[in-house]
């Protein structure tokens, strides 16, 4: 009895395997019959193909739209730089007018050197530059120094006060103010020499110009300085960074 029931149940099993075999081979012919549809609907299976085609196409931007509406930048004169401001006043104007093609005026009333951009400025950046060029020139550089900002692309401007470092008061303000000067001025020079950058003291207030990596060797010499290393220390550091940079260079 149980030999004549086995065979039953394995016909039941195989049975079961078949139809589980014919459904599966049913899911597969749908799918194929999908895909044969869509071919014959004229339907593009590949995404790149209909990616590159949903792509919207803009045409090219003149030059006038870019640049946008004219723009001003207004720079204000303390009033201890009227007299160079004015004395150099042609130095300032020249490059401004004729290598950035910008206008520039000082605003007698309100004390403000305005810059405005036309319809011949060409560079998107050259408002920047010269906005850049106569801060520098009113915080106390050079004309010649501060001219490196519209030649140059990768200068910088930098300015922090003593007392950021550390909050001196009386004398010890200017004790660490004289360790940046030095005598007759000596450690700025060297520090300005050995790092490639230009510094101005102007009471607590520090200026340096120069690009990235200099201005932060300046900024660390003069920190140092601050802090109270003495001058001698402060070189030696300075000049094996500045040989560790070359060699990198």
């Amino acid at each position: 009895m149980d030999a004549e029931k086995a065979p039953a149940v394995d016909a039941e099993v195989t049975g079961e395997s078949k139809d589980g075999a014919e459904a599966f081979t049913k899911v597969k012919s749908k799918k194929k019959t999908q895909k044969r549809k869509l071919e014959q609907d004229g339907v593009d299976m590949d995404t790149e193909e209909s990616v590159a085609i949903k792509r919207p196409q803009f045409p090219p931007i003149s030059g006038d739209k870019l640049r946008g509406p004219d723009e001003m930048r207004k720079i204000p004169v303390p009033a201890h730089r009227y007299t160079p401001l004015k004395e150099n006043w042609l130095k300032i104007f020249t490059p401004i007018v004729e290598n950035l093609q910008l206008q520039v005026r000082f605003n007698l009333k309100s004390r403000n050197v305005e810059i405005k951009t036309c319809k011949e400025t060409q560079e998107i950046s050259a408002l920047t530059k010269a906005a850049d060029f106569v801060k520098a020139f009113i915080l106390g550089f050079q004309v010649e120094d501060a001219m490196a900002l519209i030649r140059l692309d990768e200068l910088f401007l930098e300015s922090f006060d003593v007392t950021d470092v550390k909050p001196l008061k009386g004398d010890h303000l200017s004790r660490a103010i004289g360790r940046i000067a030095g005598k007759g001025g000596k450690t700025k020079f060297t520090i300005e020499n050995v790092t490639k950058t230009r510094i101005v003291l102007a009471e607590t207030k520090i200026h340096i110009l120069g690009s990235f990596q200099n201005i932060k060797m300046a900024r660390t010499a003069i920190c140092n300085l601050i802090l109270g290393s003495p001058p001698s220390k402060v070189y030696g550091n300075i000049r094996a960074v500045a040989s560790r940079t070359a060699e990198r260079f």
